[in-house]
């Protein structure tokens, strides 16, 4: 699976982006996907999933209410709409897959997912 994450960018504190992360190699419908996040000299950690279905998400609790994951399989393709940034949501994004079987769960830890994108740099102004 290749992963190609792009949509980041330079925004004010209490603007919005919308992250895009395209797949291709297999059939992406099949997986679970997650968005991660790393600011500078931190680890990179979870922000948002969602199962195969769709029918499922999962967010961490600071931005929930203001990020939002969906997914369009015709274009194999999951979003992370983000909504009232702040300076603190800075860092590089990472969209991932889980290609393993999952049962409906969503994995927050960085090692239950097999291939990873780029990253695409989100930067929010103060």
């Amino acid at each position: 699976v290749q992963l190609q994450a792009y949509g980041g960018g330079l925004v004010q504190a209490g603007g919005s982006l919308r992250l895009s992360c395209v797949a291709s190699g297999r059939t992406f419908s099949s997986y679970s996907m997650g968005w991660f996040r790393q600011a500078p000299g931190k680890e990179r950690v979870f922000v948002a999933g969602i199962t195969w279905s769709g029918g499922s998400t999962r967010y961490v609790d600071s931005v929930k209410g203001r990020f939002t994951i969906s997914r369009d399989d015709a274009k194999n393709t999951v979003y992370l709409q983000m909504n009232s940034l702040n300076p603190e949501d800075t860092a590089v994004y990472y969209c991932a897959v889980h290609t393993g079987y999952s049962g409906g769960y969503i994995y927050s830890e960085r090692r239950q997912y097999d291939y990873w994108g780029q990253g695409t740099q989100v930067t929010v102004s103060s």
